[in-house]
């Protein structure tokens, strides 16, 4: 084993160029996962530490002790709480203070005349607490809001917004309230909590236009006096609170705060990164294992000769295996040192792009370190196992034969086996996604696929190069000529060295495909179920934003350019112990304006005590018009209501309906998510949007959009998304690029006395260098031709199991004009590729290239 060591070392040591690539690939993938690990360890000790210092004087928080979830969100609704019951608190032994805390949505508008937030994180109003130690705000410049009007923001809301102590500006409550900002605070010793925009208040003012009506609060806020226990606190005011309502110790509530920060944002962040780590290493799985081959087909007689010598064969399975993990460690750690600099430099960065990265030194975690450490190694050992393994098996009178590359790759057996599993991939897709709809086999079957990919490799190569190459013949001649028949030397090297950029390439390909999916569904959606001619709209997802006014609607309305003119307002029931959304609207109005499909029973009565619901929803639950069904509110209530009218479609209108009159006892703070508006006969586009424009000036001003403007900007964060994932699948190329070049630095290693001999008949340099470059060309070709085909097919795949997962029905789109770029960016990939190893094969020197055994 020592013998097998020294060999390995003296091999590393002679030959490093050889293991440039494979260096690189391993370093990137685990740079980029340990990188992901300590940002996510990092922004959770961070989170953690904002939090413990906001609400550090807060040992006790009484709320309702029900909530109401509804599915796809993480966090329910509670009831409010009286705000009587602060003197009650006060009045329990060890009680040192209480205030109420009221929350609401609100968005303050900037010094242009934009909405600040809105994207993603809330936007948040409440009273301003006058306790400092209650009070998760502390006041970092100015006064507290003393009279009506008058507010304090965070720090960061204003930079964000450019106002200042004392500018005047609008709320969107979602009523618009004006206000004047006469203090600036911080959260947790941070300017805001990340992109969070948080308003304070007078306490009148937030009852006044943040609650259904004065007396209530979203919880109580309990400081406890010397002495007493957090615990202890909360075990002495259960027994006087009512019946409904709680008290849990401030960590359990700073607990749960993290959690939620985590749930909805740390965790899918993460997961997100991780993904593309995986996709990185994945790629470069297919680099290394190619590198490994092909160094051990170029010393096939140097492996022989040991063999001949007396060299066992785990003697020279081992001396390739410890290269690889010489190479593995040695990238691994220096990925590792790579993973801690990203995280550093994120650490900078995130601040300068919006996004407040907490403060604090980096965490560092064992599992951060020895996860990434760990993968990096098996990655690497695993793909140089199979080529190791065939090292091993060379035989002794190899050595008495020129070295050959292996062309075994286009076997009849890989043809049957590549075929078996494409076929098995079709079939188990097919049954995921049509008939017996499933996401595992969904899943299992697009896993197939790629399998079944990787193995037809080498067989489909030989017909793919010859058919993408056939042009060469003609446009570049003996050049191109030369370029091709390199290409097909050996199926399984090129298919290899393909095999990472189509990875890469279908990936990219499969988030275009879906993406534009998404954009086609949401304009079929609109066109389908929304019959109005413009929508009055806060654009944004997530839990930001304030929502539109209630008023909005009947002002709209008013105007004698307008038939109807109906806002949709949503809230949230328990159905029969189920935790439901409700749209709350008019229900003749919605009807004249949406598309329901076919309608059971009356919209027309719904009244106080009817519901109309989906069809999907009444064979779930059992309903038909007539039933009764029992709803429980936030504020406790519960009332049976009747179902008056089962309706066809949901998309835009929701799966339950109510009216506004049976909403209004339940109600907190109201809002409309949407009014759709459309025009009488005769009335154009331009001048019915002109007049709902001037009415919505007056209600915060929100945007009126056309039919076809709203489609596209509910659409907008998808845009968003595929920036983010094209930019994170630039890692994975860049890894596919250094396989490509390592492979073809490699190939000319092994070509030097043909390269020289080349140049000894007449060929030049530059020819020599268009030959290796069109070579990278065709190889990066067949790459994007292959990961294009099997990145539609999994695009396909999510889109209909998407589609089967969810009540709205997806549609398939295939956008030519993204796929085309796509394409032409990996054709530009493997040119650049090529260049340097051109720029090294036209630098042989001939004589000595000749020479070369």
């Amino acid at each position: 084993m020592n013998a097998s060591v020294r060999l390995s070392v003296s091999s590393l040591r002679a030959h490093k160029r050889r293991f440039a690539g494979t260096f690189l690939a391993v370093f990137l993938g685990v740079a980029f996962l340990a990188g992901t690990l300590v940002m996510g360890d990092t922004l959770r000790a961070g989170f953690d530490t904002m939090f413990g210092n906001a609400t550090s004087g807060t040992d006790a928080v009484v709320r309702s002790a029900g909530a109401i979830t509804t599915p796809g969100e993480s966090q329910g609704v509670r009831e409010p709480v009286d705000t009587d019951l602060v003197r009650t608190v006060e009045q329990v032994p060890g009680v040192a203070a209480a205030a109420p805390d009221i929350q609401g949505a609100g968005q303050l508008i900037g010094a242009d005349g934009k909405p600040i937030g809105g994207q993603g994180p809330p936007t948040l109003a409440g009273n301003w607490i006058d306790d400092p130690e209650l009070n998760p705000y502390r006041l970092a410049e100015g006064r507290a809001p003393k009279q009506s009007g008058e507010v304090v923001v965070n720090r960061g809301t204003a930079d964000r917004g450019h106002l200042k102590i004392g500018d005047t500006t609008v709320l969107r409550t979602p009523d618009p309230v004006e206000v004047t900002i006469v203090g600036l605070a911080t959260f947790g010793g941070e300017d805001g909590m990340a992109q969070v925009t948080f308003t304070g208040m007078t306490v009148s003012d937030a009852e006044k236009f943040l609650t259904a009506g004065p007396g209530e609060a979203s919880s109580i806020q309990v400081r406890a006096g010397p002495g007493v226990g957090q615990q202890e606190l909360v075990d002495r005011l259960t027994p006087v609170l009512p019946r409904g309502v709680e008290a849990i110790t401030g960590q359990e509530s700073t607990e749960e705060n993290t959690d939620m920060i985590s749930s909805q944002f740390l965790d899918i962040f993460t997961t997100f990164l991780l993904v593309f780590s995986g996709v990185a290493l994945l790629v470069a799985t297919f680099s290394i294992h190619n590198t490994f081959a092909i160094v051990v087909a170029q010393r096939t007689r140097e492996n022989a000769l040991l063999r001949a010598l007396g060299a066992s064969r785990r003697q020279v399975t081992a001396a390739t295996l410890t290269e690889a993990s010489v190479v593995a460690v040695t990238a691994s750690a220096a990925g590792l040192a790579g993973g801690i600099g990203i995280a550093a430099g994120l650490q900078v960065l995130f601040p300068a792009i919006g996004f407040p990265f907490p403060e604090g030194d980096l965490v560092i975690g064992v599992l951060s370190m020895v996860l990434p450490l760990a993968v990096g190694v098996i990655v690497c050992l695993g793909s140089a196992l199979l080529p190791a393994v065939r090292a091993g098996r060379t035989a002794p009178l190899a050595a008495l034969r020129e070295t050959a590359v292996d062309q075994s790759g286009a076997s009849r057996l890989r043809a049957v086996v590549g075929g078996g599993l494409a076929a098995l991939a079709v079939a188990v897709t097919l049954t995921g996604v049509l008939v017996s709809p499933s996401i595992w086999l969904a899943g299992a079957g697009s896993v197939t696929a790629l399998a079944a990919f990787v193995v037809l490799g080498p067989v489909a190569s030989t017909t793919a190069v010859r058919v993408i190459g056939g042009p060469l013949d003609r446009l570049r001649g003996v050049t191109g000529s030369l370029a091709r028949r390199n290409a097909l030397r050996s199926p399984r090297r090129t298919a290899a060295t393909a095999s990472a950029l189509m990875i890469g390439v279908a990936v990219v390909c499969l988030f275009t495909v879906f993406g534009a999916s998404l954009k086609a569904t949401m304009d079929q959606t609109v066109s389908r179920s929304f019959a109005g001619d413009v929508a009055v709209s806060t654009p944004s997802f997530g839990a930001g934003g304030s929502g539109l006014s209630p008023r909005l609607a009947g002002a709209v309305q008013r105007l004698p350019e307008v038939d109807t003119a109906v806002g949709l307002g949503r809230g949230v029931a328990e159905v029969d112990g189920k935790g439901r959304a409700l749209t709350v609207t008019d229900p003749l109005a919605l009807e004249r304006t949406f598309d329901l499909g076919k309608v059971r029973g009356s919209l027309s009565d719904l009244g106080t005590d009817g519901i109309a619901i989906t069809e999907k929803e009444a064979e779930k639950q059992g309903l038909t018009t007539g039933d009764k069904a029992r709803l429980t509110f936030t504020d406790g209530a519960r009332d049976t209501f009747t179902v008056r009218a089962v309706y066809g479609q949901s998309e835009l209108a929701g799966d339950y309906v109510i009216t506004r009159a049976a909403w209004a006892p339940h109600r907190t703070q109201d809002s409309d998510t949407l009014v759709a508006v459309s025009f009488k006969d005769g009335v154009s586009t331009g001048a019915g949007k002109a007049a709902v424009e001037k009415v919505a000036a007056r209600y915060g001003d929100p945007e009126v959009q056309t039919r076809d403007e709203y489609a596209q900007s509910s659409a907008g964060g998808i845009d968003m998304m595929l920036t983010l994932v094209y930019a994170l699948l630039a890692l994975a190329v860049l890894i596919a690029l250094l396989g490509i070049a390592n492979t073809l630095t490699l190939a000319i290693h092994e070509r030097t006395r043909e390269l020289g001999l080349l140049r000894a008949v007449g060929q030049t340099r530059s020819q020599l260098r268009a030959m290796v470059r069109w070579e990278s060309v065709l190889v990066a070709a067949f790459g994007t031709v292959g990961g294009l085909a099997l990145g539609a097919f999994l695009g396909w795949v999510l889109v209909k199991a998407s589609d089967g997962a969810s009540d709205s029905a997806f549609a398939f789109a295939v956008p030519p004009l993204q796929l085309t770029v796509v394409a032409l960016v990996g054709l530009a990939a493997g040119a650049l590729a090529g260049l340097r190893p051109a720029r090294r094969a036209a630098r042989l020197d001939v004589l000595r290239a000749i020479a070369t055994e």
